[in-house]
């Protein structure tokens, strides 16, 4: 364009030559959205809103997000489900090593049930995606993977395009990322809520009633914890208000407001016999001053 411009061509030939960058309309194409958290559910919006339709994957799905959704949107049980007729992919899932992670979840087995010409967009972690993988699915067919992350295997293929990871690179951008840093540690101090967690379910349990105490407690996703939690609360006499159970892997993750009696209760050998069962990660008490009443079982070992 610019030699274009030092020649006095440029209006004559952009003119002539646009058809050289033909597109295609996304109205009417499908979205498919992995991840459906804020950013998921936000995107699966505004996609909406241009005509587009959705189809979401999230097995851990929070009843806020959901609430978020636009009514159109079809829900998957599998990613491969989710991505078989969908022109373009949006990724919006965390990043998680180890066996059950996310490391290259989309691999050979995904990229096959595409459409040979579907558009994946991954401005999520680039480590989402297996290169190799992707790499044999461009080859293919007439895909694209566009992405804000560098990669080593597509950084120069001709269906990809790579930018620079640009996301918070403004002033107002980390500001709003240090402010939403701090919301969520005084939400998680002061409520028991956790929100955009990497490795822990998502929970929010509406405002305590005045006088109850609120009680959080980490458990191995396993059968029988939650019975064991509310078998201690009754045997102690003390009602049970309101209550969330979520999980995310092997993880769960308890919220309890309860009600205590007429009669008076130790809540240090409440919490320790909450603690110390087999299963039971860890607890708190949320009475008082925001981020004490911490207790954890470490091998069978107290700690408070």
């Amino acid at each position: 364009m610019t030699q274009l411009g030092e020649q006095g061509l440029q209006k004559e030939r952009v003119e002539k030559d646009k058809s050289m960058f033909g597109g295609r309309e996304i109205a009417g194409k499908t979205l498919a959205i992995i991840g459906m958290g804020h950013i998921g559910a936000a995107t699966a919006r505004e996609a909406s809103a241009l005509g587009m339709k959705t189809v979401g994957y999230d097995p851990a799905l929070s009843i806020e997000s959901a609430l978020k959704l636009p009514r159109e949107i079809s829900i998957a049980d599998s990613i491969s489900s989710a991505v078989a007729e969908a022109d373009y992919i949006s990724l919006n899932i965390p990043y998680i090593k180890g066996e059950g992670g996310t490391h290259g979840i989309i691999g050979k087995d995904v990229l096959s049930h595409m459409k040979n010409d579907a558009v994946v967009l991954n401005f999520a972690r680039g480590e989402l995606v297996d290169s190799d993988a992707m790499k044999e699915y461009l080859d293919a067919g007439d895909g694209r993977y566009i992405s804000d992350f560098p990669d080593d295997l597509l950084w120069n293929h001709k269906n990809a395009i790579l930018l620079p990871h640009l996301g918070a690179s403004t002033e107002e951008a980390e500001e709003t990322a240090a402010a939403m840093a701090a919301d969520t540690i005084q939400a998680y101090l002061e409520h028991g809520t956790i929100q955009n967690s990497v490795n822990f379910p998502a929970a929010a349990l509406p405002e305590r009633k005045e006088g109850s105490i609120r009680v959080t407690v980490a458990t191995q996703n396993v059968p029988g914890m939650l019975a064991y939690i509310s078998d201690v609360f009754a045997k102690h006499g003390i009602n049970i208000l309101q209550q969330i159970n979520t999980s995310r892997g092997d993880l769960a993750y308890n919220v309890i407001d309860v009600e205590l009696g007429a009669d008076t209760i130790d809540l240090k050998d409440l919490q320790k016999e909450l603690t110390m069962h087999d299963g039971v990660l860890s607890s708190r008490i949320l009475f008082g001053v925001a981020g004490a009443g911490y207790a954890r079982n470490i091998e069978g070992s107290y700690f408070v």
